[in-house]
């Protein structure tokens, strides 16, 4: 039994199809938001920065402390959602641009960059801490990378 509504849909949701592309997008950015409004409660955060003493400098406390935690959060999210959205196209969009095989492209995605930069990211601070902790300050000095602390 052959239904041509099912039929259309399995082929608009191929992983090598724009639409498929489009969907996986706006799904990314829509759960992004999601995430973020069901784990962030801004009014919270306000309130105990408020309690304890804390404040956002040239923040007023209170309501505008939590208005500018939501704008702040809302452009954050945006930004990281447009960063994992691209992380997630880069096998599709390999496929598409040059032509490689998707079952290879998908093996430069998203998922393994982030791994692999995590890795890299964990082990130049494991070996900074080690290498402080032996008081071994050449290697410190010389090759910090900057904006560290």
């Amino acid at each position: 039994m052959n239904l041509p509504f099912f039929s259309e849909l399995a082929r608009l949701l191929r992983p090598d199809s724009v639409f498929y592309l489009l969907a996986e997008t706006l799904m990314i950015i829509f759960f992004s938001y999601f995430w973020v409004a069901t784990q962030f409660n801004e009014l919270q955060i306000a309130d105990d920065l408020k309690k304890h003493g804390g404040y956002i400098p040239g923040v007023r406390p209170g309501v505008a402390t939590s208005d500018f935690l939501h704008r702040s959060m809302s452009r954050l999210t945006l930004a990281g959602a447009i960063f994992l959205a691209i992380l997630a196209a880069i096998p599709t969009l390999m496929n598409f641009s040059m032509e490689i095989d998707f079952n290879v492209a998908t093996f430069f995605g998203g998922t393994s960059l982030l791994i692999t930069v995590g890795v890299l990211l964990d082990t130049m601070r494991q070996m900074e801490s080690h290498l402080l902790l032996r008081q071994y300050d050449g290697f410190l000095k010389k090759g910090r990378v900057k904006g560290r602390s």
